[in-house]
């Protein structure tokens, strides 16, 4: 009778296992598709450029963006809502990140202003991250039919394993934004100290020319001073 039960139990949890097997092979590819994006671009002197998200109701939409390269380091932002509303503007910043919440369905307007820059373009970095679209994870139709099989006293039920994936789904993409961010500061960083490298070294050599031409005079003044030309009658 014990083997019995121990036969029926390991065969539901086979089922169990092979029901979240077939899930996962048919939903790899939303786990791998994300609603997230992310852009580096040049943005030319005295222009501006647009991008659009589409974004459904009462959901999240937080923009993230930096400039890592260009004079100055700065340019105007703004999003203009689907009705046409401006919700945010800055100007003339290197950074920031804004939340829209909640967000209305249709089309956000994300622009990069350039157009106080005569002669300096700029390199923007800028993430999107949309939250609260549903379907990121699996999704509820998938596991409708996942049914755990009855008479199993499975530790684990399928609920925990689904919460377990989707927490784990979400660090993991938490990671990568967090490591792009990272690696826009970087970029902007590495750009910025080969900007003042430059700087350093021109105005150094130039340093160096204006204290050998002093030293030159300064022997060729002294010289001078004692070069006696007149003749001595004896």
């Amino acid at each position: 009778m014990d083997a019995l039960w121990r036969k029926s139990r390991n065969r539901g949890r086979l089922l169990v296992f092979a029901a979240v097997f077939v899930w996962y092979a048919g939903s790899v590819s939303c786990f791998g598709q994300s609603q997230d994006s992310e852009f580096t671009f040049l943005l030319p002197a005295g222009r501006s450029e647009c991008f659009f998200q589409n974004a459904v109701k009462n959901g999240t939409m937080e923009v993230e963006y930096q400039v890592i390269a260009g004079a100055g380091m700065d340019v105007d932002f703004t999003v203009v809502s689907p009705q046409g509303i401006r919700l945010i503007y800055e100007s003339r910043r290197s950074d920031g990140v804004h939340v829209v919440e909640p967000t209305e369905e249709g089309d956000y307007e994300i622009c990069f202003d350039n157009s106080f820059s005569r002669f300096s373009e700029k390199m923007v970095f800028f993430e999107i991250i949309i939250e609260g679209q549903g379907g990121d994870v699996g999704g509820d139709d998938e596991w409708a039919g996942l049914e755990e099989p009855e008479g199993s006293l499975l530790e684990y039920k399928l609920e925990d394993i689904r919460e377990s994936m989707e927490s784990l789904y979400k660090r993991l993409e938490r990671s990568r934004q967090m490591q792009t961010v990272l690696r826009a500061f970087e970029a902007r960083d590495r750009n910025l100290l080969e900007d003042n490298l430059w700087r350093v070294s021109f105005w150094s050599c130039a340093s160096v020319v204006v204290m050998l031409c002093v030293a030159l005079t300064q022997v060729y003044t002294v010289r001078k001073l004692f070069d006696d030309k007149r003749r001595v009658r004896t």
